[in-house]
């Protein structure tokens, strides 16, 4: 029998196909499932910096106002008050996901600045997460701002949780950068064990008959993943850290090419919500 097994951010896994942060993680009977359906490991769904500081109203103008979003679709996602509520309830979620399943289970921090997440990466550290990737993201529009002030933003938010933790970190990354490949060694320099390429933001689009701002995304398709591709073949043996595909893995084929260019894990998460189960994953064979 073939040997799949891979290793990412030093996590022994059976294959390189883990489910990337979704509202399929959200509950656990839906963690059991991603389980069940041959996901050799789980990225939880995001906890947003708001929540944080309980800002619920924040995160929602965050969400619908289209400042930012990615895979985890807006319209898969569940109303504002049904997300977590606050860090108490994520940390819970990180303990019952733990004891629900085998394979392991990486926590998701989603915002800009380092702030709170210093402080809360630890709780996820001593609540059982085996390694906590950070999803950040961060719309620039101040016209005096420059790329290398947004860059070093990125960098000092890697530092200082990647100092403070004993459990790997991954950031998970746009593509949108005048030079990825420099990004991700500075990156990698400030602590980084892994990066997850390339994190999808929609665009809002303009409703011509409510003459309003409406969020609107469309889920990814394989052809989405010729852009992670490159930049993956690219980084790889340049970039000494460990590389995530997401974005636009919908078949096994998808995967094997992924792997091919240098990924050692293959997120998946729009092709999980486009079929509204998991027992649909195309698992290795």
């Amino acid at each position: 029998m073939t040997n799949l097994q891979s290793t990412y951010l030093g996590l022994t896994l059976k294959h390189p196909l883990i489910a990337g942060a979704s509202p399929l993680s959200h509950e656990i009977g839906g963690i059991r499932q991603l389980e069940d359906g041959g996901a050799a490991a789980i990225v939880l769904a995001s906890l947003f910096e708001e929540q944080l500081s309980h800002e619920a109203a924040a995160l929602d103008h965050f969400l619908t106002q289209g400042a930012e979003s990615y895979q985890e679709a807006v319209t898969y996602f569940p109303e504002p008050d049904s997300f977590f509520s606050g860090p108490d309830e994520y940390l819970d979620h990180i303990r019952k996901a733990k004891a629900a399943v085998g394979v392991p289970v990486i926590a998701s921090l989603n915002g800009a600045s380092a702030g709170g997440w210093v402080t809360f990466a630890q709780s996820i550290e001593e609540a059982g997460a085996d390694a906590l990737e950070l999803n950040i993201y961060y719309l620039p529009t101040d016209p005096m701002m420059t790329s290398q002030v947004v860059e070093q933003m990125y960098v000092d938010v890697v530092a200082a949780v990647a100092g403070r933790v004993g459990i790997p970190v991954a950031v998970k990354i746009g593509s949108q950068f005048s030079a990825p490949v420099n990004l991700a060694k500075r990156l990698v320099d400030a602590g980084a064990r892994g990066l997850v390429l390339f994190n999808r933001f929609y665009q809002p689009d303009i409703d011509l008959e409510e003459l309003e701002v409406k969020p609107h995304l469309v889920l990814s398709t394989s052809y989405d993943s010729r852009l992670l591709l490159r930049w993956i073949a690219l980084m790889y043996g340049r970039i000494q850290a460990d590389l995530a595909a997401t974005g636009g893995v919908h078949t096994v084929e998808d995967a094997l090419k992924m792997v091919m260019a240098g990924a050692s894990a293959v997120q998946m998460a729009s092709a999980l919500l486009r079929q509204g189960r998991v027992n649909r994953c195309p698992r290795p064979r």
